[in-house]
């Protein structure tokens, strides 16, 4: 049975994501861990047995993100919220009203600035953490938890170096302990549908796969530096929330700077890390105008506004082609600057049929007219996942249309378990490396980037294993 959930007092409305990648210089080296460690082993095979009852919880960033983490905690009676570490004091307060509203102990409190994390880990008792900070403060925060001995949940972004990809893997291998990347999109209804379909070998071969972060996000990179969305043009210390951190990439960096809602469930459908592997990426940007043209015509905007004078090096589209060992396509867009609605672009195309999540449509060859789109809906109806259909009375009122609820059971239950994740440490490598790789290559004319190999060569060894059956 699964845990008691209050469905009724789910979130309905969560923020952006944030999160993944960060800074040290801990230790590089692909060749560091040692093949025949026993970590290494337990994550191939994926062991892991029911050990705790009640997992003790700390929190490391309660900004709008982490805060969708803890409601679905504070939610849950196998959870308990014990540390939270936040050095924004209205992020902190926010955070502890919610636990207050909930009848729940209110937590130690870690505040005394960016590394007050750090004592947080030191307390033994804490069985797990989630990490929901800025971007910039992942890798660092995800190796110190594991060399702590903390089971780690980490929200998802794009990295910043190949180094810090292989401090994840390094440091997993030398611990022993694991960390979930914590991608929602995996399990949103219509991809886990369309991954059962593929499973059941409906589109025939796989051939081609699309995915991307199409998400207008101009009124989260600037705000009025006091709510969030849509109210000014401000960023960096005069603006609030993602604002404060998140816009400064879009200065100095060029590349598909959030990947993984895109490649996540494509990886999944082609078991990218478990029979199959990215072998390189080559990436291409458009111009960037779409930043500077919302400032200059914004109410609060204008030629004058200092912000104006700002010159953005994101690209307005970033185009990204993937080749896998097994001779898959897969194609990744970014494309956060302009005007348009909300999108994640995709596609799944076989030897025999091709779904598309734009049109909502698809066509099989065989059970649908040929050379015509036809309704999905009956479709992903039919394949509707077990998960669904075990679980989705409960994550309907979730964040992101249920999938909040989904990634974080697992990540509870897993850690619970004291078992390897099913999107685990080699998988967050794996995607988080598409970030940096893809600026190298626009950085050089587009020129073809080779994928690290995360797993050591263990990627022919590894069996699929997302989400089979209903269990989490």
């Amino acid at each position: 049975m699964p845990t008691k959930i209050d469905r009724r007092s789910f979130l309905q409305n969560t923020a952006l994501a944030s999160a993944a990648i960060v800074l040290p210089n801990l230790g590089q080296a692909e060749n560091s861990a040692s093949n025949n460690d026993p970590a290494i082993a337990e994550t191939l095979t994926g062991k892991g047995v029911l050990g705790k009852q009640k997992l003790r919880l700390g929190f490391i960033g309660v900004g709008l993100r982490g805060q969708n983490h803890l409601e679905l905690a504070l939610l849950r009676d196998d959870c308990e919220v014990v540390a939270i570490a936040e050095p924004d004091a209205g992020m902190l307060a926010d955070s502890l009203k919610m636990i207050e509203a909930k009848g729940r102990k209110k937590p130690d409190v870690y505040d005394k600035g960016n590394h007050d994390y750090e004592r947080l880990l030191k307390d033994k008792s804490i069985d797990a953490v989630v990490i929901a900070s800025p971007w910039e403060w992942h890798t660092q925060q995800c190796v110190a938890a594991m060399q702590a001995g903390k089971y780690v949940g980490t929200e998802v972004c794009g990295g910043f170096s190949l180094d810090e990809c292989w401090q994840l893997v390094n440091t997993h291998e030398a611990t022993g302990s694991h960390l979930m990347f914590m991608e929602n999109v995996c399990y949103r209804r219509d991809v886990m549908a369309v991954l059962q379909m593929v499973r059941e070998g409906m589109f025939g071969e796989l051939i081609h796969l699309e995915g991307g972060y199409e998400h207008d996000l101009r009124g989260v990179k600037f705000n009025d530096g006091k709510t969030p969305y849509d109210s000014g043009v401000e960023f960096g210390e005069k603006g609030y929330s993602e604002a404060k951190w998140r816009t400064k990439h879009s200065v100095h960096r060029n590349g598909d700077l959030y990947p993984t809602h895109g490649v996540g469930p494509v990886a999944m459908m082609t078991n990218i890390n478990r029979g199959n592997r990215f072998l390189f990426l080559t990436s291409t940007s458009s111009k960037s105008r779409g930043l500077h043209d919302y400032i200059l015509k914004h109410p609060q905007g204008g030629a004058d506004h200092p912000n104006a004078k700002v010159q953005f090096n994101l690209g307005d589209k970033v185009t990204t082609l993937l080749k896998t060992s097994n001779g898959e396509t897969v194609m990744l867009t970014h494309d956060t600057n302009l005007a348009r609605p909300y999108s994640l672009g995709f596609r799944v195309q076989g030897t025999q049929g091709i779904w598309m999540d734009l049109n909502k449509s698809l066509m099989i060859e065989g059970l649908t007219k040929a050379h015509r789109w036809t309704e999905a809906k009956p479709f992903l109806e039919q394949y509707d996942h077990p998960l669904w259909k075990k679980y989705g009375d409960d994550a309907k009122t979730a964040g992101h249309g249920g999938m909040d609820f989904f990634v974080f059971h697992h990540f509870v239950e897993s850690a619970k378990r004291n078992q390897a994740p099913q999107m685990d440490v080699y998988d967050a490598a794996t995607w988080l490396a598409i970030t940096p790789l893809s600026e190298a290559s626009i950085a050089t004319g587009s020129s073809p980037q080779a994928f690290p190999d995360f797993t050591r060569g263990r990627w022919t060894e590894r069996k699929p294993n997302f989400a089979f059956g209903d269990e989490f």
